[in-house]
């Protein structure tokens, strides 16, 4: 039954709707991947009854013909959406024994489309990070290793549990968020695609909250296909969410047609960073030359605010999360430690519950909302982050769509980093200038390096047009041909 887990999305919904094999029958598979796998720490929580539970109804409805779009189809969960009644941790420590009495948007309307659950995928805490190591839980490994190297790598962040579950074939699909690149710079180093959406697309109710201006839902798999069939179920229109867009939700894999000829594809001259590896700039120029083979048309674009945008992020998001962050204290929910009194206690829990990367993200958060900083940081943050706006807007009166890299490496070996924050910062240097503008964005596998790592490549679109991104990236996926599977050395 180990093929079963080498199928795509599409191919194991027409599996089941012929009959070849049953919804439980699938879910057994990715069940027993899953225990196989479970070197890579993917996995906060696992829930084989409820997947089973889940599959039995969905062979009922398909054979009474009342199979729903993700019939049967068995998907990871991040641990930032809360799931009824199963535990939801954000990778915190804080949020011990939590289990949600009601579920997120994003997952009900998943299981509304006939889904089953497998569990819920590790992260970085509060999803603040970008190599997955600062989970209470322990880090995640990388199911990829470099050739003829054993050292254990990152599967980026912050949904680096989502990316390594799909990537080793434990999950079909997998949601993931993105605040700064956590969708897309994750899918990069692992050799999949995933799809930060328009801001407003798909709810955020029910999501823990990082920095509640950036953070946007999105699926992850191992093709551009499979993320649009995700997509379609995943976004919605939800009176619980006051920033959710009430736009209509396109079929997006109808609207992947494989044709791109005459369309006009920007790239940025500001996304030539310096020190960017030769390996970047090969792979950005393959695919460039993909996409004129295709028939589209290649434009020089300037986007004269990319530099400020990391900065910017890191004054934005920083800010967001410790006004989120706030509501965590020991008094409603999760982890209480006692004290003398309740200031104490709040203090206590705050110290115990929290980690040191979200420690440091809150102090910086606290300090640029406080007095005399305000005007100084986060309100030249935001100005920034208008311009940063603008600069698009300018460009899409051009372009259709950007070509740019995802992530300006491969994954680097698990502890390499984590001594030097800046340098993990600029792991999102291609990715936070979509989040500031709140636009779509996707990560396509673009090939391996010659190390035997995965390359991924990022498409910018305007704002509600991830139809376009799903039609140009399908293009890029086959043209760069499909990414092998990584080897199973982390199989029991």
């Amino acid at each position: 039954m180990s093929e079963l887990t080498d199928l795509t999305i599409a191919d194991a919904r027409d599996g089941l709707k012929k009959k070849s094999f049953s919804a439980r029958e699938l879910a057994d598979a990715h069940i027993k991947a899953i225990e196989k796998g479970r070197a890579l720490n993917a996995f906060v929580t696992e829930t084989p009854d409820l997947a089973r539970k889940m599959a039995l109804e969905s062979d009922r409805r398909i054979a009474a013909g009342e199979a729903r779009p993700l019939e049967g189809l068995p998907l990871g969960i991040k641990d930032l959406f809360c799931t009824k009644e199963v535990l939801t941790t954000a990778g915190s420590h804080i949020l011990d024994g939590f289990k949600p009495p009601y579920e997120s948007t994003v997952t009900r309307n998943l299981w509304d489309a006939g889904a089953v659950m497998l569990g819920k995928l590790n992260m970085d805490e509060f999803a603040m990070g970008s190599s997955n190591e600062t989970s209470y839980y322990g880090p995640v490994t990388n199911p990829w290793r470099r050739k003829g190297a054993n050292t254990k790598l990152v599967p980026g962040g912050s949904s680096g549990g989502s990316a390594a579950a799909v990537a080793a074939r434990m999950v079909l699909g997998a949601t993931g968020t993105d605040t700064g690149g956590s969708i897309r710079q994750p899918a990069a180093v692992t050799g999949i695609a995933g799809i930060k959406p328009t801001y407003g697309r798909c709810s955020r109710w029910g999501i823990v909250a990082f920095a509640s201006s950036l953070d946007q839902a999105g699926p992850m798999a191992r093709t551009v296909r499979d993320c649009a069939i995700m997509l379609k179920a995943m976004a919605s229109h939800d009176p619980m969410d006051s920033t959710s867009v009430n736009v209509r939700v396109p079929d997006y894999e109808r609207a992947m047609t494989g044709e791109v000829r005459g369309l006009r594809v920007g790239i940025p001259k500001e996304y030539r960073i310096d020190g960017m590896p030769a390996e970047i700039e090969a792979l950005w120029q393959k695919g460039i030359q993909w996409l004129k083979d295709a028939g589209a048309q290649i434009v020089d674009v300037s986007l004269p605010h990319t530099k400020y945008a990391l900065p910017a992020y890191y004054i934005v998001a920083p800010a967001e999360a410790s006004s989120n962050l706030a509501r965590y204290d020991g008094v409603r929910y999760g982890l209480r430690v006692p004290g003398k009194d309740i200031i104490s206690m709040y203090e206590n829990t705050r110290a115990a519950g929290f980690g040191r990367e979200v420690q440091r993200r809150i102090l910086i958060g606290t300090y640029v909302l406080s007095a005399g900083y305000y005007d100084a940081y986060y309100i030249k943050a935001q100005k920034l982050r208008t311009l940063i706006a603008q600069d698009f807007d300018q460009a899409f009166e051009k372009v259709d769509v950007l070509l740019t890299p995802t992530a300006p490496g491969p994954a680097f070996g698990i502890g390499e980093k984590t001594d030097d924050p800046i340098s993990m910062y600029l792991n999102d240097v291609f990715t936070v200038t979509v989040n500031l503008a709140g636009l779509p964005g996707i990560s396509v596998p673009a090939g391996l390096n010659n190390e035997g790592l995965p390359l991924g490549l990022q498409l910018i679109g305007k704002a509600f047009d991830e139809s376009t991104l799903f039609r140009v990236g399908e293009v890029i996926e086959r043209s760069a041909g499909p990414t092998p599977r990584p080897g199973t050395w982390w199989e029991v």
